[in-house]
């Protein structure tokens, strides 16, 4: 399809049409997405995952030097399973001033807006390169950025600026919480519920670790504090256990989910140390009196870098000076952007849509704000047409 031309709905309906939900191969919108390019003479990388099931890519359009603007989404979005979908997910709707389908707003309305842009773009004379970059499985914890970043930091690419286009309202923002996701399986002993002087209860003893989690939650609220985040402190919740199987049979194994956000620069690991503390002294000792078949397993499946606010910076007053706006904001929600800040690469977020309609049923983007992201990327285009950072 060489020079496609498609505007941002258009280009939204095709981004849509892909089922990209995470437990999916993101491949065909990928190679769909190579093809598009590749007719606009862009240089493009697929960089597969191990499995080769899925893949990032990076895009650039303009001279090979450094500096310039990264622009980043990613390709993945959330199931719609057991949603009350007025129309098909997967099928772009328009109505009211609104567009509706899966991703429309988390975030493949800003990856198609990015998109679109390519051909103007390319016709602009860029003093630097803008860069595509994007991503998979980020709705399950941030899982492909990793490879991402450290193919373009081992890639010697050293861009002045990197744009998240995640849903803001257009309005910039310049923070955001870190975190961390994880499971835990306490192994018990079996037996009949009458005999439970010689079993563990993996139920009763992953209780108590929920337990101690809930006072660690606490005692966050207590500090440290930021007043501009909602809400001003770092969090730890259980919200999935699974455990038993029948009322009169003391349950062998029990596993729970946990998750902890912390603010900019609060340790991550701190919530881990102390459950693999409390487990070592005060749950194993009784648990290996009984057995020494038992355990208590404390596993991370995801790490979410925070986002580090950086006020006054180049990079700050640049994305501010090109959405038009004297101020900026945090979020509590997590994004790729604290992996780009991790090989110094400035980074702000700032893209169509609100949060709010996020992972919801019907789930939408006002087509306005579309427009004002292509005003914007327009701007971001201008100023890469200047030789200096």
């Amino acid at each position: 399809m060489p020079g496609e031309i498609l505007d941002t709905v258009d280009m939204l309906r095709r981004l849509v049409s892909f089922d990209t939900t995470s437990r999916n191969s993101n491949l065909p919108l990928v190679d769909w997405v190579a093809d598009y390019l590749s007719g606009h003479g862009v240089r493009t990388e697929i960089l597969p995952d191990p499995t080769g099931t899925k893949a990032n890519m990076l895009a650039t359009i303009g001279p090979d030097v450094p500096g310039g603007v990264v622009l980043s989404g990613h390709t993945d979005v959330v199931a719609v399973d057991g949603q009350a979908w007025t129309s098909d997910p997967w099928t772009l709707v328009e109505r009211d001033g609104r567009v509706f389908g899966r991703g429309a707003c988390d975030m493949k309305g800003f990856v198609a807006a990015a998109l679109a842009a390519v051909p103007r773009f390319a016709a602009a004379p860029l003093a630097r390169p803008i860069h595509l970059a994007l991503s998979y499985d980020e709705e399950v914890g941030c899982l492909g950025v990793g490879d991402l970043v450290r193919h373009m930091h081992a890639s010697g690419l050293r861009p002045g600026l990197c744009i998240v286009g995640e849903p803001t309202d257009m309005q910039v923002v310049n923070a955001h919480k870190g975190g961390i996701v994880g499971t835990c399986t306490v192994r018990g002993v079996t037996g009949h519920s009458s005999q439970v002087h010689r079993t563990v209860n993996a139920v009763m003893y992953a209780s108590e670790l929920i337990a101690e989690i809930a006072r660690f939650g606490e005692a966050l609220r207590a500090g440290p504090l930021d007043p501009a985040f909602d809400p001003p402190y770092s969090t730890v919740q259980v919200n999935i256990v699974k455990g038993g199987i029948q009322h009169n049979v003391v349950p062998e194994a029990c596993t729970f989910w946990w998750e902890h956000r912390a603010l900019p620069g609060v340790r991550l690991d701190d919530v881990l140390d102390a459950m693999q503390r409390f487990a070592e002294d005060r749950l194993l000792p009784r648990m290996r009196a009984v057995s020494p078949d038992v355990g208590v397993s404390i596993d991370v499946t995801a790490r979410i870098p925070g986002l580090r606010a950086e006020p006054g910076s180049p990079a700050e007053t640049t994305v501010m000076r090109l959405a038009g706006t004297n101020g900026t904001g945090v979020v509590a929600f997590g994004t790729e952007g604290g992996s780009f800040q991790e090989i110094d690469i400035p980074t702000l977020v700032i893209g169509p849509g609100n949060i709010a309609q996020a992972h919801q049923p019907d789930e939408w983007v006002e087509r306005a704000q579309l427009d004002a992201c292509d005003r914007f990327l327009d701007r971001v285009a201008r100023h890469c047409t200047v030789a200096a950072d």
